[in-house]
C-alpha cells in the first residue's frame, strides 16, 4: 500500500511501525478466511483488509475518527489469525494497537461506554476488588443472573466460575530452578486453583514457582482498550517486580492471553529506549506453561476424550500450536480436534463484555463445534476462553494445568478418590 504520512508523524516510533506494516499489505484477502468477524458477518469492513483501509485513512488524517471507523475497529477481536495467515508478514497487531490508541485519544464515547471501560480497567484489574464483587454475585446469584446488558454478562461470568472467594496458595518446590510467577488479575480472582495446580505440576518437574511481589495485572486489558499510559504503568510495575526478585530461569503467567502481552512489552515501550531495553530483558524470560511443563507419561484415574481449545493468544500470539496437545496425549488422554479450531471463541479479553452480540454468536458457534466431537471435558490454557465458554450449556472446562495435575494424582484426583 502507498501511504501519505508526514515526516512529523513518522517521528513517532509507534506510528512509524504501523506505517511500515501498512506498506507491506497487498490487499490479497487471504486474511479474510481467518477473521471471525468477517466469517460471521460477511462485511468487508469487518475484515482485516477492510479495517486496514479505514485505519490508514484515520491515522493519516489525524484528529477525530469517523463513527464508522470506530464501530469496525471496536469489532476487531485482536485474535491475530490474520497475522498468522498473512503471506506478506503484515504485523496487524501494530496497526490495531495504534488505531485503538488514536481512537482513545481523539474519540468521545458515550457515558455508558466510558463507565464500562472504566470498570474493566479499574475493577477487573484488581483481584481484591474483583473477588469481593464475585462473592456478592455468587451470594445473590438468582438476581445477578437476570441483570441486563453488560452488567449481567459480568455477573453471570462470576456465578458460573468454580471459585472466586479463596486466594491462591502456592506450594514451593525444593529446587534451585526458580520460576517467577505473575498471578495477574482476573484469574487470581476467578480461579485461584489454576495456579495452585500449575505449582504442583511444575514442582514434579523440578521447578519452583516464586510469586512476583508487587506485580499486578499484566496490562493487557488497558492496552487493548487503547489506554497506553495505563498499560505502560502496569508493565513497569511487573518489570520492576521481576528486577527486584533476583535471578529467575523464566517468567510465567498461566493465562496465554497475558503471556502473549508480556512478550509484547518491548513494542509497548518503542518510544522509551531505556524502558524498551528493560522490557526486552523481561520479555525474553517469559515462557508459557505448556513450554515449562514437559510431557510426562501418567496413569490418570481414567482416560478422557479431551477437546483442546487453543486460545488465539496461543496460536497467533505465542505461536505455540501443538504444545498442549502433546502434553495431554502424554498424560494418557485422547485429544480431539475442534472443527474451526482457528476461529476465536469470542472471549478476547474484554470483548465478551463490550461486544455482546458478536461474542455470543462466536461462543455459540464454538460450543456447537466442541459438542460435535463429544468430549468428556474441554481444556484450555486461557482463563478468558474458560470463563467465556463456561455455562450450563457447555461441557466441563478445565485449565491444562488442572488436567495434568489430576492425571498425575493431584488435587482433583485425590478429591475424586475420596468420594
Amino acid at each position: 500500500m502507498r501511504t501519505n504520512f508526514s515526516l512529523a508523524q513518522l517521528a513517532d516510533p509507534q506510528l512509524a511501525e504501523a506505517e511500515r506494516n501498512l506498506r507491506a499489505c497487498v490487499h490479497c484477502g487471504i486474511c479474510t478466511a481467518t477473521c471471525p468477524t468477517y466469517v460471521l458477518l460477511g462485511d468487508e469492513r469487518d475484515s482485516p483488509r477492510g479495517r486496514i483501509v479505514m485505519m490508514q485513512r484515520m491515522l493519516e488524517e489525524g484528529g477525530a475518527p469517523s463513527p464508522e471507523t470506530v464501530l469496525h475497529v471496536d469489532r476487531c477481536l485482536s485474535c491475530l489469525g490474520c497475522r498468522t495467515a498473512c503471506p506478506s508478514s503484515v504485523d496487524y497487531a501494530r496497526l490495531i494497537d495504534q488505531a485503538r490508541a488514536h481512537i482513545e485519544t481523539y474519540h468521545r464515547r458515550s457515558l455508558d461506554e466510558r463507565l464500562t471501560r472504566w470498570f474493566i480497567t479499574t475493577v477487573l484489574t484488581r483481584p481484591a476488588i474483583a473477588r469481593a464483587g464475585i462473592t456478592l454475585a455468587k451470594i445473590f446469584s438468582p438476581i445477578a443472573k437476570r441483570l441486563p446488558g453488560k452488567l449481567g454478562v459480568m455477573a453471570r461470568k462470576a456465578v458460573t466460575m468454580r471459585s472466586g472467594i479463596s486466594r491462591t496458595v502456592i506450594t514451593r518446590a525444593d529446587s534451585a530452578r526458580r520460576i517467577a510467577l505473575m498471578l495477574g488479575c482476573m484469574q487470581a480472582a476467578l480461579a485461584p486453583q489454576i495456579d495452585e495446580a500449575v505449582a504442583r505440576v511444575l514442582a514434579r518437574r523440578g521447578l519452583s514457582l516464586i510469586p512476583l511481589e508487587g506485580a499486578g495485572c499484566c496490562g493487557a486489558l488497558s492496552h487493548h482498550l487503547g489506554r497506553t499510559a495505563e498499560a505502560k504503568a502496569w508493565a513497569r510495575r511487573a518489570i520492576e517486580a521481576f528486577e527486584r526478585g533476583g535471578d529467575f530461569e523464566a517468567v510465567l503467567i498461566s493465562a496465554t492471553g497475558c503471556a502473549a502481552h508480556l512478550q509484547d512489552y518491548p513494542h509497548l515501550f518503542a518510544d522509551e529506549p531505556e524502558w524498551k531495553k528493560r522490557a526486552a530483558t523481561f520479555a525474553a524470560k517469559v515462557k508459557d506453561f505448556s513450554v515449562l511443563a514437559s510431557p510426562r507419561p501418567s496413569n490418570p484415574p481414567r482416560r478422557l476424550r479431551v477437546a483442546y481449545q487453543q486460545a488465539c493468544s496461543l496460536q497467533n500470539g505465542l505461536r505455540l500450536s501443538g504444545q498442549g496437545e502433546a502434553l495431554i496425549a502424554a498424560a494418557g488422554h485422547e485429544v480431539l480436534a475442534i472443527p474451526e479450531g482457528h476461529l476465536c471463541c469470542g472471549s478476547a479479553g474484554s470483548y465478551s463484555i463490550l461486544q455482546l452480540e458478536i461474542a455470543g454468536a462466536l461462543r455459540a458457534r464454538k460450543l456447537e463445534n466442541i459438542k460435535s466431537v463429544k468430549p468428556d471435558v474441554v481444556v484450555s490454557g486461557n482463563i478468558g476462553c474458560m470463563s467465556h465458554l463456561a455455562g450450563e450449556d457447555a461441557p466441563p472446562i478445565l485449565h491444562l494445568a488442572e488436567l495434568l495435575d489430576w492425571s498425575e494424582g493431584g488435587a482433583l484426583a485425590e478429591n475424586e478418590n475420596s468420594r
